[in-house]
């Protein structure tokens, strides 16, 4: 088995993976901002880095997974002036700040839940450590790379790039963030209009704010995530990540803060999750395509042709390795949800088949090839992570189940300990590494409860000779869209077109 190795964004190459501490891993996550409904981009890199925990602790660490909440000011250097964005929100909601807080806290939950991630080891949030957001500031302003403008802290990127390579991460340039001419609120105050804020000063109507040493304010958004990664993961610890849309400045500006706090990069390594599009389009207000995951599993948004499960949702997402480009629309979704479907159905029937008199395979290459194929998994997640050959290889053992089920081929086709194999490797992956389930039709397995009181009603009409109350069933189900498929053995298996 090859070892394990990641790509680093903040050296742009694949390096093998190692803890700081052998058998331990520490992750941190950038988590939302919950100042609103959780929406489509949250969906990726939150399953991403769900997928890269459970495949962490499969291979045996012991991981510690941080993922903040931001529940306090989040002040947006590039594009936006300085704001609280949850402060502005809860005015227009007519709702307290934490009484907003708590609403999409709940919401985000709910949504993570039903995309089936585990939840992190610890989440903290960002008004929970205002304490350590300042002693933070303090040892910056002590260093000498930070300065205090009435009342409010930046941290001075001028200097700290003439001692320190700003921009690494990112790729940015320092003199072109030194001389941006973009006009925000608060530029006047800073040395240069590179500087981003530690600490916003608030005006006395403002309605989330918490006292320090500069005055009546909130943090700003890159110190509370340096904060927080500290106190529960140390000074260093071995993956930091989010989606390439926290390069720059979110993730650069928290290596320079913890760099001057701590003496060093907090982070190992950088591993971030690439954008999704809409249809083509970088999804946006703007565009009009932000869709809410309430949106996404209903189909209530005018770009979607139906709602999709929150299965078929993750399902998709893994098709593509987390380092590409990915984009959402009704053709690929449809096409996922028939493509999950026909991966689980094969599942179902490899759980069912019981073969243990087989010790030797009737073909041998076939025998060989599904060997190949599934020892090629393990192969491909040590690779940075690629469920989407993880997946494709999976699919290519699907005919081989079908085959053996309608009898085109006969058991022993394949060892009895090949067959085990497949079951085995099928559920780890599948279900532990993946994280997929059965509940791919949106309805929490109901569906299957429901068919399966209709075949067996449809059973007794047959015995009965009610021939058409058994015909009903099964044409009135076909104008659905679902088969009734007679099976030789007398049981009923049905598909959905």
């Amino acid at each position: 088995m090859s070892e394990l190795k990641v790509y680093n964004s903040y050296t742009r190459q694949k390096e093998v993976f190692r803890p700081i501490t052998p058998g331990h891993v520490g992750m941190y996550v950038c988590g939302p901002t919950v100042s609103g409904e959780s929406h489509l981009g949250h969906a990726r890199p939150y399953i991403t880095f769900d997928v890269i925990y459970r495949y962490l602790m499969h291979l045996g660490y012991k991981v510690r997974y941080v993922r903040n909440i931001t529940d306090a000011g989040h002040f947006e250097e590039e594009g936006r002036a300085a704001e609280d964005k949850i402060s502005k929100k809860a005015v227009l909601e007519k709702l307290e700040p934490m009484e907003l807080v708590q609403k999409y806290t709940n919401l985000f939950h709910w949504a993570m839940k039903e995309l089936n991630n585990l939840e992190p080891s610890i989440e903290p949030t960002a008004t929970g450590h205002i304490v350590e957001q300042i002693d933070m500031i303090k040892k910056i302003i002590a260093d000498g790379y930070a300065y205090e403008v009435n009342g409010s802290v930046y941290f001075d990127v001028k200097k700290y790039s003439e001692n320190y390579p700003y921009g690494k991460l990112s790729g940015r340039i320092v003199d072109d963030l030194l001389e941006t001419t973009r006009a925000l609120e608060g530029q006047e105050e800073k040395r240069n209009k590179g500087d981003f804020a530690l600490w916003k000063a608030v005006p006395p109507q403002h309605i989330m704010r918490w006292t320090s040493p500069w005055g009546q304010g909130f943090p700003g958004w890159h110190i509370e995530c340096s904060a927080m990664s500290t106190k529960y993961l140390g000074t260093e610890f071995d993956i930091h990540g989010g989606g390439m849309d926290l390069l720059f400045p979110h993730h650069e500006s928290e290596i320079a803060q913890s760099t001057i706090c701590n003496k060093h990069s907090p982070a190992r390594y950088w591993i971030h999750n690439n954008m999704i599009t809409v249809n083509g389009r970088k999804m946006g207000k703007s565009y009009n395509n932000q869709i809410r995951l309430t949106e996404m599993f209903s189909g209530s948004h005018p770009l979607l042709a139906k709602g999709y499960s929150p299965m078929t949702i993750r399902f998709f997402i893994l098709q593509t390795h987390y380092r590409s480009t990915l984009d959402f629309g009704n053709e690929a979704l449809q096409a996922a949800e028939k493509g999950l479907r026909r991966l689980w159905e094969a599942y179902e029937l490899l759980k069912k088949f019981s073969f243990d008199e087989f010790p030797e395979a009737k073909n041998k290459e076939l025998d060989a090839k599904v060997v190949a194929l599934l020892t090629d998994l393990d192969d491909f997640m040590n690779d940075d992570f690629n469920t989407a050959k993880v997946l494709a290889n999976l699919f290519e053992l699907v005919p081989v189940i079908n085959s053996i089920h309608d009898k085109h081929q006969s058991p022993d086709v394949i060892s009895t300990a090949t067959l085990n194999m497949m079951k085995n490797y099928f559920t780890t992956y599948l279900e532990n590494i993946l994280g997929l389930t059965g509940d791919h039709y949106g309805d929490n397995g109901k569906l299957s409860g429901v068919m399966n009181l209709l075949i067996e009603l449809r059973k007794e009409a047959r015995a009965k000779k009610d021939y058409a109350t058994s015909d009903k069933i099964r044409n009135q189900l076909q104008q659905l869209g679902i088969l009734l498929k007679d099976e030789k053995d007398g049981n009923v298996s049905y598909s959905i077109e």
